[in-house]
């Protein structure tokens, strides 16, 4: 019951963030950064999520990002596009919009603010589902959204839309994950939105993470997942335990504020700057993240 090769969306991806400055996206930075991510192992990119501040993007500079960061990504990573919105119409309108610049996949998270029921909900991802003959991926993440995805919601849109691949689930629950596991069909894709959470959500049987620290450590968050789909527990258990500090830290405040923070500390953007409502970290908080990283460098040069 898969559509093209399910499996393309397992391992470890990037939420990319989008670079700024002066503000406006900064394009030469986000292809630095997709170099980075390229170099650095990453099994593929989410362009245009939460992390890549969706909600504060113009249309014309959402859509601009995607196509920039497929063709950065020229065909060595896959790039899933993040075209989800509150709005049915909104979604399906930047989904095909978004097909035309060559997405050939869509991460649509759950309509938020309008806390429609599950009702509510099947009918919003039927219509995204129905406008595209591209993989679709589902995203629940109550604490932003105010509602989740249901299993029940979600085994019913995978039994009506073969094109509806996998779902990434954010609300950190272990019983959550295992049921839809148990639920759903092998080919389908149960990822991880928590980086904290991505070992025993491995465990349960999801099959990776869409990661906000990946942004800052690609190549070692690469490693822990690809140790741990492979059985190797301790090696992934060690490389857990050496970034789950760095794992809260990216947390500390609003995402994605440290994440962009970090990787301007290191030199791989310009710039940490984030788009009002988000404000620059503290200097309390940054001093409490740099401290982190530093910790984390010199435990690991």
């Amino acid at each position: 019951m898969s559509t093209a090769n399910s499996s393309i969306y397992a391992g470890a991806w990037t939420a990319l963030i989008t670079p700024m400055k002066n503000g406006e996206v900064n394009y030469g930075d986000l292809k630095k950064l997709v170099e980075y991510q390229v170099s650095g192992g990453i099994d593929g990119i989410l362009s245009v999520g939460t992390s890549g501040e969706s909600p504060t993007l113009t249309h014309e500079e959402h859509l601009e990002v995607i196509a920039k960061t497929i063709e950065f990504a020229d065909g060595r990573v896959p790039v899933i596009a993040g075209t989800g919105a509150n709005s049915t119409h909104e979604a399906v309108l930047l989904t095909r919009e978004a097909e035309k610049l060559g997405a050939q996949a869509f991460l649509h998270v759950a309509p938020y603010y309008n806390k429609p029921n599950q009702e509510g909900v099947y009918r919003h991802y039927a219509e995204i589902a129905g406008a595209t003959d591209k993989p679709v991926m589902l995203y629940s993440i109550p604490g932003r959204c105010g509602i989740e995805i249901s299993v029940e919601t979600v085994v019913r849109l995978r039994k009506a839309f073969p094109n509806i691949v996998g779902v990434k689930e954010a609300g950190g629950s272990c019983d959550k994950v295992s049921k839809l596991v148990r639920s759903l069909d092998s080919d389908f894709v149960v990822t991880s939105g928590d980086d904290s959470l991505t070992l025993p959500f491995i465990s349960l049987g999801a099959k990776g993470v869409i990661s906000v620290a990946s942004n800052w450590l690609p190549k070692q968050v690469t490693e822990m997942v690809a140790k741990m789909r492979a059985g190797d527990l301790a090696g992934a258990q060690a490389l857990h335990n050496a970034m789950a500090d760095l794992f809260k830290k990216f947390f500390i405040e609003p995402n994605p504020v440290p994440a962009k923070f970090a990787l301007a500390r290191s030199g791989i953007i310009e710039s940490p700057e984030v788009r009002l409502p988000l404000v620059e970290m503290s200097a309390e908080n940054k001093g409490i993240l740099a401290a982190a990283m530093d910790d984390f460098s010199n435990a690991n040069a």
